[in-house]
């Protein structure tokens, strides 16, 4: 549920002064892109609020620019508002199912002389405004056509007479105005490109600040809260719900932008990276899509936590992607069941061990308490084992506290061991240490008392499932990606060490039916999840842990 805010505030005063009864919001993306990290925190701001108070919430997918959209992208926004629990209790929509409606209220505009068809270049359009706030626009030489000349010019531009950039659609506001947003905008442009939806119906098209306060009219929306970039289009806004519904509502509030450190948000960039294949798809658990970050573990309750650590204010700011990483790692802590992993295998031969014999320790499957989970799993011991070459030193450097010649350790879980020699390959590599085991501790203590200070994990060799696992870090070196030095490429930044695959791994026997969206915690190593697109290979979802305190 939401907390309280000043979007929330405004609400409060709305209702308290009888304006409105019930709350009704949206989340308008364009289909063109697949939504992002920044995305989550509107579809939360406008999902959660109308929870709050018992109203509605509605899904428009802004498909006014028929050149770049599709139904790939519908699908995908479709599906991520799902998996995050948002679906949209007031319906989904499309903006092209509004495009009659804005047709006909672009012609009533006309007729009333508040809006007129334009002769000029998008160059000339741009030359004529200016940039000076505090010095008028210069007229168009087609300001003043009349509302008939332009009603006819309006049709034949929908009969499709004119050519692209040859005839606009202009509001007719204030030419003097500070906000150059209201100097005449265009309302309206010609383009020939089929819809995803109607086909070649049109070939013209309403502009995104004239369609989408009538959508929001139309749907009954109250409160279109949007991001801080759309603020100085408010008063354009507001002008057209005053013109064409003459009411108060609905009422556009802006707050600002999720900006996170080590990655892009820009469609543009994440599109590229996408085409030029420096990324595996849209998807790439490096990405800062929903489905990236659903498909590297993350869980729609760590991102909507993050969110709402982040903060809902009119304040940019950049928040360090650690603080998302802390959130689903403090929440796999409790909900990950732990397994046994060996990412880089070296074999551990137990001498005094029967070569034909399998026994099974109980091992915990959630040790930590506040998991409140004592449930165990059986888990395979034989005479020969796998362990992390870390986890062996010939010449142990100083308080190293695992296996080395003439020393002892613990097998996690099961004996504890001595390691008596090692075998080596021709090229000087380690084919196997050779141990023994203290046959009467069993999982238990020694029975001299003596003390064992180092623990290390292990995988019964006849048992283990082996994999490939893909241990993914920050996609860019850069943490503030916005702040790169003008003209320098982005991709100058990417990190090459933002994923690094171990092949040969060997996982414990429970691991072969895990399925993806399942979460472990391999013991000592970190959160993983089996990958969605490749069987036998495990994504790292975050580090088991990491010096980073999230804020308060």
């Amino acid at each position: 549920m939401a907390d309280k805010n000043f979007l929330t505030e405004i609400i409060d005063a709305d209702l308290a002064e009888g304006k409105i009864s019930e709350i009704h919001t949206r989340f308008p993306p364009e289909p063109n892109g697949y939504l992002h990290i920044g995305s989550a925190k509107a579809i939360y701001i406008n999902w959660s609020i109308a929870n709050q108070y018992g109203g509605k919430f509605n899904l428009r997918l802004d498909d006014t620019n028929p050149a770049r959209e599709g139904e790939e992208y519908v699908n995908s926004i479709i599906e991520d508002l799902h998996w995050l629990g948002a679906d949209p209790n007031g319906g989904i929509f499309y903006g092209s199912d509004y495009f009659d409606k804005c047709y006909e209220y672009a012609e009533k505009l006309i007729l009333e002389g508040k809006a007129y068809v334009d002769d000029l270049t998008r160059d000339e359009m741009r030359e004529y405004r200016g940039a000076d706030a505090g010095k008028p626009s210069r007229p168009s030489p087609w300001r003043d056509r009349t509302p008939e000349e332009n009603l006819d010019l309006f049709r034949r531009m929908r009969a499709g007479e004119f050519q692209e950039g040859e005839k606009t659609l202009r509001a007719k506001i204030d030419l003097a105005s500070p906000n150059m947003n209201m100097r005449d905008p265009a309302i309206y442009r010609i383009k020939y490109a089929e819809h995803h939806r109607q086909g070649n119906k049109w070939c013209i098209y309403p502009m995104y600040d004239f369609a989408h306060p009538i959508q929001d009219a139309i749907e009954g929306i109250t409160h279109s809260m949007c991001s801080l970039e759309f603020e100085n289009h408010r008063p354009l806004y507001n002008w057209v719900i005053e013109n064409i519904f003459g009411t108060e509502f609905p009422k556009q509030r802006e707050f600002a932008r999720l900006n996170m450190t080590n990655t892009v948000m820009s469609k543009r960039y994440l599109r590229e990276l996408v085409e030029m294949g420096i990324v595996d798809g849209w998807d790439d658990p490096r990405m800062p899509t929903l489905c990236g970050l659903r498909r590297r573990g993350y869980t729609p309750t760590s991102i909507f936590t993050f969110v709402r650590e982040a903060g809902i204010s009119k304040s940019d700011n950049l928040i360090d992607m650690r603080q998302l990483e802390a959130c689903i790692r403090s929440e796999l802590d409790l909900t990950a069941q732990r397994r046994i992993a060996v990412l880089d295998p070296v074999k551990l031969v137990v001498d005094n061990y029967l070569a034909d014999k399998t026994e099974f320790f109980d091992v915990a499957n959630n040790p930590n308490r506040e998991a409140n989970d004592a449930s165990t799993r059986k888990v395979a011991f034989t005479r020969e084992l796998w362990i992390e070459s870390e986890d062996f030193a010939e010449v142990p450097p100083p308080k190293f506290k695992r296996l080395t010649i003439g020393g002892e350790v613990r097998l996690m879980g099961a004996y504890i061991v001595k390691c008596e020699s090692v075998e080596k390959n021709p090229d000087g590599s380690i084919a196997a240490i050779h141990c023994t085991a203290d046959l009467e501790t069993g999982n238990g203590n020694p029975a001299d008392g003596r003390k064992v200070k180092g623990t290390i994990h292990w995988v019964s060799a006849d048992h283990a499932v082996d994999a490939e696992v893909r241990l993914y870090d920050k996609l860019f070196t850069e943490a503030n990606m916005n702040a790169i030095p003008e003209g320098s490429d982005y991709k100058d930044y990417l990190n090459p060490e933002s994923v690094v695959v171990r092949k040969g791994c060997k996982l414990e026997e429970s691991l072969k039916d895990a399925k993806p969206g399942e979460k472990f915690q391999f013991v000592r190593t970190g959160f993983f999840t089996p990958d969605s697109k490749n069987p036998g290979v495990y994504n790292r979802v975050v580090t088991l842990r990491d010096s980073f305190k999230p804020a308060k």
